[in-house]
């Protein structure tokens, strides 16, 4: 059985002025609600006031954000927790929708500089990521999708798509209120081309969202689409293969996925 996670101690609820609301644990998530204020912790510090900076000032067109919010004192992090304001909606299966915004938000995001916190990255997600680009090996488990993974490598060609800064978890992560613009609640940043983040989106929809296979052609203009699909599948797959929780039965739905990249490749 998993532990309940703790709440955000009185001290940091205070700190970002959420002092009388008793907080409430979401769905999903290892987030508090108190009030108007969401308060999360923060695993890397220097990532965690990056996001809140970017977040701060971030303007992409249609796109709602949860903005940031400062402690009584300035900080972005307190005692391990940061916060932002709550944002109305919640995630529904609009996948093109979260395409189409996620387009949006990287030609705002376009002009950030890289974040001097990702070469140093050590956890799974930084792990896969580099491996999916083929700039690092690692010893994946064949029954948890290395097997399927070092298919799909040998399958790996160069690619001329410009990297930048990118939101490369949005799937879950964008909420919808009625016909308000999409909003993003998070950002969980990387430095690669904006075609692979939208292929995140489109992997993680065929393989755990329901998806219809033809989104896969929906999206067929955008740039070497076959293999930024390639990468977030090689991404998806090491990342199930490394995750500790991940079973032989989750990987069902990247083995779907798999089946519509390889007609594209």
């Amino acid at each position: 059985m998993t532990a309940t996670p703790e709440p955000p101690p009185p001290h940091v609820r205070a700190a970002f002025g959420a002092r009388v609301e008793e907080p409430e644990l979401l769905d999903g998530a290892v987030a508090w609600r108190c009030g108007d204020v969401v308060l999360k912790p923060a695993a890397n510090t220097a990532e965690a006031a990056w996001v809140a900076q970017t977040l701060d000032v971030l303007e992409a067109d249609d796109v709602r954000v949860s903005r940031p919010v400062r402690s009584t004192d300035g900080r972005w992090v307190v005692a391990g927790w940061s916060a932002s304001r709550d944002l109305a909606g919640r995630p529904e299966p609009r996948h093109d929708e979260v395409v189409a915004m996620s387009l949006r938000l990287h030609a705002a995001s376009r002009f950030l500089a890289r974040p001097r916190f990702l070469a140093t990255r050590q956890d799974i997600y930084a792990l896969a990521d580099r491996m999916a680009w083929g700039e690092e090996e690692y010893p994946l488990q064949s029954d948890k999708g290395g097997r399927l993974y070092d298919v799909l490598a040998a399958s790996r060609r160069k690619v001329e798509l410009r990297p930048q800064v990118v939101h490369g978890d949005l799937f879950g992560n964008v909420l919808f209120a009625g016909n308000a613009p999409p909003g993003i609640i998070d950002f969980s940043p990387y430095w690669r081309p904006a075609e692979w983040a939208s292929a995140v989106v489109v992997i993680d929809a065929l393989a755990w969202g329901g998806s219809d296979p033809a989104i896969v052609e929906r999206w067929s203009h955008l740039s070497e689409w076959p293999q930024a699909l390639l990468r977030a599948l090689l991404f998806r797959l090491a990342v199930h293969a490394l995750h500790p929780r991940s079973t032989t039965a989750s990987l069902g739905g990247l083995e779907h996925a798999s089946q519509m990249v390889l007609e594209v490749l």
